[in-house]
């Protein structure tokens, strides 16, 4: 299976695929490196993981997008009443779900956070999380691991609770913790390829049994 994996960050929702080719597109380099330090086998392609998709779609098995959530985040009521200039929701998601609906014949998905408004088009709702994809992902019987930072925690600990363990940040600057908070976890990550897998090999068999 060729997969596409766009705003790839470091990678936690890839951790534990097996027997399939990765392209992961990622923004910030820094992030990149760790990306591909996790992940040696993986094309790593640092760039616009949005224009990357309408460019190159047709060449993948199944796409998993997951495009920046910060203009959609409930977190945004509280920046308000802090006084934060708002800014106006990044309609790249939703662009990525009509697009892929109506052009991409293969599988996808699309995840974010829970929105502060009403979503425009309805997702699923698993452990958090928002995804839109064309195959319906089970529940999966497990808790989230992630809770919010706690300055006291250390990043080893933050590493061993998501079961990611990084040898070189290189230069990324921010808090490592944070960055480690936003990976989808890994055991999530696996549930969802095999929802979409188990949708492929039923459409294989669908097909097959036309001839």
């Amino acid at each position: 299976m060729k997969i596409l994996n766009l705003y790839a960050g470091i990678g936690g929702n890839r951790k534990l695929w097996t027997d399939c080719e990765v392209t992961a597109v990622e923004y910030d380099s820094d992030i990149a490196k760790i990306y591909k330090d996790l992940h040696p086998l993986d094309t790593v392609i640092t760039g616009d993981a949005h224009q990357y998709l309408s460019d190159n779609y047709e060449e993948f098995d199944f796409i998993w997008s997951s495009p920046p959530c910060p203009t959609h985040s409930r977190m945004n009521f509280l920046l308000k009443e802090k006084g934060t200039k708002m800014r106006f929701p990044d309609m790249k998601l939703y662009e990525e779900i009509l697009f892929m609906k109506h052009f991409f014949k293969g599988l996808w998905v699309v995840e974010n956070v829970r929105s502060y408004y009403e979503p425009l088009i309805k997702p699923q709702e698993i452990q958090s999380h928002y995804f839109w994809s064309n195959f319906i992902i089970s529940d999966t019987g497990l808790q989230r691991k992630k809770v919010r930072n706690d300055k006291g925690q250390t990043l080893k600990v933050k590493m061993e609770q998501q079961g990611i363990f990084i040898n070189n940040f290189y230069n990324y600057k921010r808090d490592k913790r944070t960055l480690l908070n936003n990976c989808i976890e890994p055991e999530l990550g696996l549930h969802i390829l095999s929802c979409a897998t188990k949708k492929a090999n039923n459409i294989n068999v669908s097909q097959s049994k036309l001839f």
